[in-house]
C-alpha cells in the first residue's frame, strides 16, 4: 500500500535513490512482548492491530521502513502458539516458521524482566542460522532498573545474539538504536519496494483486522479467540470507501455477545474501527458489520484457508 492510500502525508518520504542496503526483518516471540507496537512504532504508522491478548496478531504483517541508506521490511509474526493445539494455531505457527525461515534477520522481543519456557520455545524455532537482535522490551516498566544489567546478562546464555537493544516500543525510547543496528546487519542490496510504500498488505485486509482489534478489545474476556472478520465487499470511490464486514463466531450464544444490548457493543466497533480506517485510508469510511455463526471455524482447514491462513 501506497502511503498515500493509507492517508499518510503525500511526503516528504525519505528518497530510495541512496540505498545501499536493504532486507527483510521478522519481528518474532511469545505472544504479548509488544510486537505489533514495535512495528507501528518503527514505520510510524498504526497497520498491524494491538490488544493486551495474546492471539491478537493471527497473520504476517508486513511494514516497509526507509532511511538515508537502507530500507527494512519488517515482518510481524503471530506470537509463538504453545499452549492450544488447534487447526488456527497450528496455522498460525506454520506462518512464524515460513517467516523465520526467509528472512535477512530476526529481531526476538522479550519482555524485560521476563524470561520464561515460551520464551525458549519461540527462541527455539528460529533457525541456527539466522543473525538475531535481541530486543527487550518494555523497561519503562522495570520497577527497579538495576535489573537490567543482571536480565541482560542471563538472555546472553540463550543464543549468540548478533546485537542485544533495550527499549520501549510504547514510549519510543531507543528505537532508534535499534534501527541503527539493525541496517548494520543488513545485506546490500536495492529497494524491494517503492519509497512511498508502507506495507504490501491490501485495503481490505486492513480494514478486517481493525475491525477485529475493536472487538478484541470492547469484548474483555467474553468472547476472546472464538471471532475472526471477513470482508464480503469493499469499493471504492474516489476517496470514499463502502466496507461490508462479517463477524463471524464459532456458536450461536456468541452472537448475542457480540451485538451486545440493543445492538451496542457492535455498533461501538464499527464506529471506532470506521474512525481508524478514515485516518488511515484519509477518506470517508461507510462501514456495516453483521455477525455470522460459523460452528467450529477455527478447526476448519478450509474455513481457515478461506480467511487468509495457510
Amino acid at each position: 500500500m501506497a502511503a498515500a492510500e493509507a492517508g499518510t502525508p503525500a511526503g516528504p518520504f525519505p528518497s530510495t535513490a541512496a540505498v545501499s542496503k536493504a532486507g527483510f526483518v521478522a519481528i518474532a516471540g511469545r505472544p504479548n512482548v509488544g510486537k505489533s507496537t514495535l512495528l507501528n512504532r518503527l514505520i510510524g504508522q498504526k497497520i498491524s492491530i494491538v490488544s493486551n491478548k495474546a492471539q491478537t496478531t493471527r497473520h504476517q504483517i508486513t511494514g516497509i521502513l526507509n532511511t538515508a541508506d537502507a530500507q527494512f521490511v519488517f515482518v510481524d509474526t503471530p506470537g509463538f502458539q504453545t499452549r492450544h493445539d488447534s487447526a488456527l494455531n497450528r496455522a498460525m505457527n506454520h506462518t512464524v516458521a515460513r517467516t523465520l525461515a526467509g528472512v535477512d534477520l530476526v529481531f526476538f522481543v522479550v519482555e524485560a524482566g521476563r524470561l520464561g519456557d515460551e520464551d525458549r520455545e519461540a527462541l527455539a524455532a528460529i533457525p541456527a542460522e539466522a543473525k538475531v537482535v535481541l530486543v527487550i522490551n518494555k523497561v519503562d516498566r522495570l520497577a527497579d532498573k538495576r535489573q537490567l544489567l543482571p536480565f541482560i546478562d542471563r538472555a546472553r546464555g540463550l543464543r549468540a545474539f548478533a546485537e542485544i537493544v533495550p527499549l520501549s516500543a510504547a514510549r519510543g525510547h531507543n528505537c532508534d538504536a535499534l534501527v541503527a543496528a539493525a541496517a548494520a546487519l543488513l545485506p546490500h542490496g536495492a529497494p524491494l519496494y517503492g519509497e512511498d510504500e508502507i506495507t504490501d498488505r491490501s485495503e481490505r485486509f486492513l480494514a478486517a483486522e481493525f475491525l477485529r482489534e475493536k472487538l478484541f478489545r470492547l469484548l474483555g474476556d467474553e468472547l476472546p479467540y472464538g471471532l475472526a472478520v471477513e470482508i464480503e465487499k469493499f469499493e471504492s470511490e474516489g476517496q470514499l470507501r463502502r466496507i461490508h464486514a462479517v463477524v463471524i463466531v464459532g456458536k450461536s450464544a456468541h452472537k448475542g455477545i457480540v451485538i451486545g444490548k440493543g445492538g451496542g457493543k457492535l455498533k461501538r466497533a464499527a464506529s471506532e474501527a470506521r474512525v481508524d480506517l478514515e485516518k488511515l485510508f484519509g477518506g470517508k469510511v461507510f462501514l456495516e458489520v453483521w455477525v455470522k455463526v460459523r460452528g467450529g471455524w477455527a478447526d476448519d482447514e478450509r474455513a481457515l484457508k478461506s480467511l487468509g491462513y495457510e
